[in-house]
């Protein structure tokens, strides 16, 4: 690639590798070509992390990045016969950022040789069982009413039913009755686990087994509910093949980060900075 977009490129984050086979060349500026190199450099920049490419967008994408890229081909070269590259400024910011460029490589060699072993993954596993637990979660329904005598008229409507003849009159008399917002829903509460509810909700919630309604109207600061427990998944623990991938890239981060705080601190013993002048008080503005 020119010298004029890999100018760019250090400003703006567009890149290139010289030598690419005709069928690589997007575009050309003036001259100048926009590989697929250029491409994907340049989506790396307006998206970091992210595994995306020019063959993963579709044509309408491709044709956005692409523009985008062109545009700082041509600024870069306006800015070129403008004479940027000799002015005093541009020559700071392009050390800075050279300066930038250099400690995101080393960082990035650093924590590709940050390794975790699968052993240190069980052994952090084993000692934060907690981390690993989930708790036991319900899924329930209510009718929420004014007043009591108008949720016993409901419970005794429902008694008796069963199965899925009681869910669906619930769910009915739900839409009907219920003042609660999610009463256009069914009642439906969806999944939640001990704590997440008023007290006397969670209570009476929780003692229920699946497919059953409170048989005593349950009394909240919001009135007064009756309740259906739609659903019940008991607590369980994620087994270490599910959760070993996250925990070693967790510990792989921690261990990355610690590793670069200890050179930094290990490289200011070592160096000699001289700092000749700080001004700490401002001066006073007559």
């Amino acid at each position: 690639m020119k010298r004029t977009l890999m100018a760019a490129a250090v400003i703006l984050g567009v890149g290139a590798l010289q030598g690419v086979s005709a069928s690589d060349i997007l575009a050309r500026v003036n001259g100048q070509e926009i590989t697929k190199e250029d491409f994907n450099a340049f989506l790396q920049q307006i998206q970091p992390g992210q595994p995306v490419s020019y063959e993963m967008l579709d044509p309408k994408m491709r044709k956005q990045v692409l523009d985008g890229i062109i545009e700082t081909e041509l600024l870069a070269q306006a800015a070129q016969k403008a004479g940027m590259e000799k002015d005093p400024r541009f020559r700071r910011m392009l050390e800075l950022a050279k300066k930038k460029l250099l400690i995101n490589a080393y960082a990035r060699k650093q924590f590709e040789g940050t390794v975790v072993s699968d052993s240190e993954a069980k052994e952090y596993y084993d000692k934060h069982p907690e981390k690993f637990a989930t708790p036991e979660q319900v899924r329930a329904r209510h009718i929420l009413l004014k007043d009591e005598k108008k949720a016993r008229e409901i419970i005794d409507q429902l008694k008796g039913l069963k199965g899925e003849e009681l869910k669906k009159k619930f769910i009915e008399l739900a839409k009907k009755e219920s003042t609660g917002p999610s009463g256009p829903k069914g009642g439906d509460l969806g999944y939640f686990t001990r704590g997440q509810m008023v007290l006397p909700f969670d209570k009476a919630v929780f003692s229920l087994s699946k497919g059953e309604i409170t048989t005593e109207p349950v009394k909240t600061q919001f009135g007064w509910h009756v309740i259906y427990l739609e659903d019940k998944k008991p607590s369980r623990t994620v087994p270490f093949e599910a959760a070993k991938e996250k925990i070693i890239a967790q510990l792989r981060q921690e261990r990355f980060v610690e590793k670069m705080k200890q050179e930094s601190e290990a490289l200011k013993k070592a160096a000699k900075i001289t700092i000749e002048a700080v001004n700490t008080t401002p001066k006073s503005v007559q």
